[in-house]
């Protein structure tokens, strides 16, 4: 137990640059007493006392505002920065060194029983108020920008954006934040500065062409 409290405790310290101690971390960030939470609900849940880790999970809900139902399984390394909102479901699989931000949401999108969340592997970060929604996979080291919503399959190495999500980058073409920081792409400012240049190459043409026919009219 308390090996895993120190190595929840370094994942702070390695994707949050606020974190200033130890001591601030076990204090004040959500996100990791939720976790405290989480282990002993999903460890009750898994020996059949399913109430009782309802209960703990809804003390958990009630003192971080995140909601982890007890089921739902989370591999090591996991990190929910900030956390306000976030809501992951029963049957959602949560893969190692997975980051999450506020408001995001692992939701079903059916009413039966059985695997009905999403599964996020390895090295995945979900932006703010994101939402994957049903029983599909999300690929190791993807990225889901803050807003999207997600109910298709995304393959490794993928970066999807928009409502519904769309993928923009994939394996081969992966998106890199110069600052090292989890970020995700722009192709709507993308497509504006192109726009923009074709423009401007245009207003450089009729310029040409009106600056010939002055000259040649004299």
């Amino acid at each position: 137990m308390f090996q895993r409290i120190r190595s929840d405790i370094q994942v702070v310290f390695e994707r949050d640059p606020a974190a200033q101690s130890a001591l601030e971390i076990m204090l004040c960030y959500p996100g990791f007493h939720v976790m405290r939470f989480h282990r002993f609900a999903h460890w009750l849940w898994g020996k059949g006392f399913r109430l009782l880790a309802r209960f703990v999970s809804h003390m958990g809900r009630a003192a971080t505002g995140i909601e982890i139902h007890p089921g739902a399984t989370i591999g090591d390394g996991f990190f929910i920065d900030h956390g306000m909102g976030v809501v992951i479901g029963e049957t959602a699989e949560i893969g190692k060194n997975v980051t999450l931000y506020h408001g995001v949401t692992l939701g079903g999108t059916s009413w039966n029983k059985g695997k009905r969340h999403p599964t996020l592997a390895d090295n995945v970060i979900v932006g703010a108020n994101a939402a994957i929604l049903g029983n599909i996979r999300v690929g190791e080291n993807s990225k889901v920008g803050s807003g999207s919503v997600v109910n298709k399959e995304v393959p490794p190495n993928s970066t999807v954006v928009g409502n519904p999500g769309r993928i923009v980058y994939r394996e081969g073409n992966v998106y890199k934040d110069p600052t090292g920081v989890a970020g995700t792409p722009d192709p709507e400012g993308t497509a504006i500065k192109c726009l923009t240049e074709q423009i401007m190459s245009l207003e450089k043409r009729v310029d040409e062409l009106s600056a010939a026919e002055k000259a040649v009219s004299r």
